[in-house]
């Protein structure tokens, strides 16, 4: 599952997302790190863009 999933699922906390981009960082995963961590590319954008915060809010009106 990816972060995503499980931060809409209840399983992690937002903050898990650090965790996330660091496994990524020290992997060799051929996907991009918002695939990998399963955003669009709305939800890329708002993280980029704006903030952490940002991302969780919208994240937190999917659930």
């Amino acid at each position: 599952m990816t972060f995503k999933e499980k931060y809409l699922a209840g399983e992690i906390e937002f903050e898990a997302i650090d965790d996330y981009v660091d496994e990524w960082n020290n992997g060799s995963s051929p996907e991009t790190l918002a695939r990998f961590l399963g955003l669009n590319e709305e939800e890329e954008d708002v993280w980029i863009e704006d903030s952490d915060e940002a991302l969780k809010e919208l994240l937190d009106k999917e659930k």
